[in-house]
């Protein structure tokens, strides 16, 4: 699993790492970005519907884990 640090970084700039990042973790391998604004709890579930990509859950506070699926 790869892992982003966007902690400290106000969204959009988790979901943007994370739409770059995942082009780079082969299908069926998963991110985990690691950010502290209360509107990534939002963004990022938002995103992998979308984008069409699973969304794990948050394991722990500020994590937010990414299957890519396409």
């Amino acid at each position: 699993m790869i892992t982003l640090d966007c902690l400290g970084q106000k969204c959009p700039l988790p979901v943007i790492a994370l739409a770059r990042q995942i082009r780079n973790v082969d299908v069926g391998g998963a991110v985990r970005v690691l950010a502290d604004d209360p509107a990534a709890a939002n963004d990022i579930p938002a995103w992998c519907r979308m984008k069409e990509q699973e969304y794990l859950g948050s394991p722990e506070p500020n994590a937010f884990d990414v299957r890519r699926l396409s």
